[in-house]
């Protein structure tokens, strides 16, 4: 590979008077750019031809990982291949052509397209209404927590300003309830992984909003006093609310809303096969039980006989608006189109395979790396770090090596329960090929741990950036180009 393309910056590249474009005749006439409006000096582009510029962004672009690479088992995020399929629908022109502002009579089917995918997700779910504007996770977080506020509001329950987080949830939890204006308070978790019960019944009183829960947990285990947690919440005229993120092992297993629920959000992004990463795109629909859909944001789809109607009003005197449209459309028409290729049949398969997975390279490797909750896991599993400790090889240490075998590492130092937590998801997705290929990796890592340490340390190795000073980076990150003096 050619590293004056591969290895330098666009702007390392560039050479005086090099273009890659031309432009057409000016038809116009001259017009002066008012004086307040120009710059002091020209504007410091690099200068580069066509050809270069397309070699360093093709090269470039070889660095990204996805699951289209490879094996990809980043805990807490179901990384889940995108069929392609997928793509070709969100890109038909008929759907890909739409402008938010055309009027309704134009866009029929795709108005149906909206109202039947609020269907296929209460379905699926077990909730009574839905709403597809958020645009991503955490922006379903904020929603839900809005139309919890909403509904206090209107009973004028005004003191109900607590939202209780267990230890172990994600950290948008309690960021969302704080950018809602509600006080966190979290609950322990047991030695065993979950809710503590016994704490929670502590911290309930008559100013508790809301119960924020993730099914499984973060260390991807059920939390099987669901049934009692529900009732002492309602009990105490608070709302349970479901992190949708850890939704993939209950497909075709149990629904949030049978289990008591009354608001959650769903990753499209993950759970329906959507590309993520990279912080985009994403889709945060936002699901409610009977009695609260009037707090659901607008616009909304309704359908009245044979056609489909934009309502931008709910008369609510505590109106919830998160966006002026649909949210990510196009995520939403993959996610559709996701679930319609596996229909009701199928769709049951992905749970119960996601945690068939998991578990197999959880006891397949739970000799070398210690597992600190040993028990049945769902999606996804937690190691803290290594099983011989003597060697000095750190969680981090085994992520950076994976990258030198192919593999992207999967979530490290989350959740903050154990020192060297390493989260591992596999996905349905994944054959028994891949996993025994992933299993044979980690212990080799593990006994390069023993008889090399310091090639496990200084990994990785085979990658175009070596191992980086992350607190520097962190501390003094450089953002932006600068050209250094001659």
């Amino acid at each position: 590979m050619n590293n004056r393309l591969y290895g330098n910056l666009i702007f390392e590249l560039s050479k005086p008077g090099r273009r890659g474009y031309s432009l057409p005749k000016n038809e116009f006439g001259h017009h002066e750019v008012p004086t307040e409006m120009r710059r002091s000096e020209d504007a410091k582009l690099p200068e580069c031809d066509e050809l270069t510029v397309v070699r360093h962004y093709t090269n470039l672009s070889a660095n990204n990982f996805g699951v289209n690479n490879g094996f990809y088992p980043l805990g807490s995020c179901t990384m889940k291949y995108n069929p392609i399929i997928n793509e070709e629908i969100a890109a038909l022109p008929q759907f890909a052509a739409l402008h938010p502002l055309q009027p309704e009579d134009t866009c029929q089917g795709a108005l149906q397209v909206y109202y039947d995918m609020q269907k296929a997700l209460s379905a699926i779910t077990g909730l009574e209404e839905f709403t597809l504007n958020p645009f991503a996770g955490a922006h379903g977080e904020l929603t839900g927590l809005m139309i919890i506020r909403a509904y206090h509001q209107s009973r004028g329950d005004l003191k109900r300003t607590k939202v209780i987080v267990p230890d172990s949830a994600h950290g948008t939890n309690p960021a969302s309830a704080a950018v809602c204006g509600l006080e966190i308070v979290e609950v322990k978790s047991t030695a065993q992984g979950v809710v503590d019960v016994n704490d929670l019944r502590g911290l309930l009183d008559d100013t508790v909003a809301a119960v924020m829960m993730t099914n499984p947990n973060t260390l991807g285990l059920f939390e099987r006093e669901i049934p009692e947690i529900q009732k002492l919440v309602h009990e105490c005229g608070g709302l349970m609310y479901y992190d949708g993120a850890n939704l993939n092992p209950m497909l075709g297993v149990c629904r949030p809303g049978d289990m008591g629920f009354d608001v959650m959000h769903i990753n499209l992004h993950k759970t329906f096969s959507t590309p993520h990463g990279g912080g985009g795109p994403g889709s945060g629909p936002v699901g409610v039980r009977k009695g609260l859909e009037q707090f659901l944001p607008v616009p909304k789809v309704e359908k009245v006989g044979d056609r489909y109607h934009i309502v931008t009003s709910n008369d609510q005197d505590f109106n919830v608006h998160v966006g002026e449209f649909f949210g990510n459309y196009a995520v939403m028409l993959r996610a559709y189109t996701y679930i319609l290729t596996l229909g009701k049949e199928h769709i049951r398969m992905v749970g119960p395979l996601a945690t068939l997975n998991a578990n197999y390279i959880k006891e397949a490797l739970k000799d070398v790396y210690e597992l600190p909750i040993p028990t049945v896991c769902k999606h996804e599993f937690v190691f803290n770090g290594l099983k011989d400790k003597s060697t000095g090889v750190t969680t981090m240490d085994v992520a950076k090596r994976l990258l030198d075998y192919g593999y992207h590492a999967p979530t490290i130092y989350f959740p903050l329960l154990f020192h060297e937590a390493m989260m591992i998801e596999p996905t349905e997705n994944e054959s028994k090929e891949t996993l025994d290929e992933f299993i044979a990796v980690l212990r080799k890592i593990a006994e390069e741990a023993k008889a090399t340490p310091e090639e496990v340390k200084t990994a990785p190795h085979n990658t175009p950036t070596g191992r980086v000073d992350d607190v520097l980076a962190a501390k003094q990150p450089i953002l932006t180009w600068k050209q250094l003096s001659n």
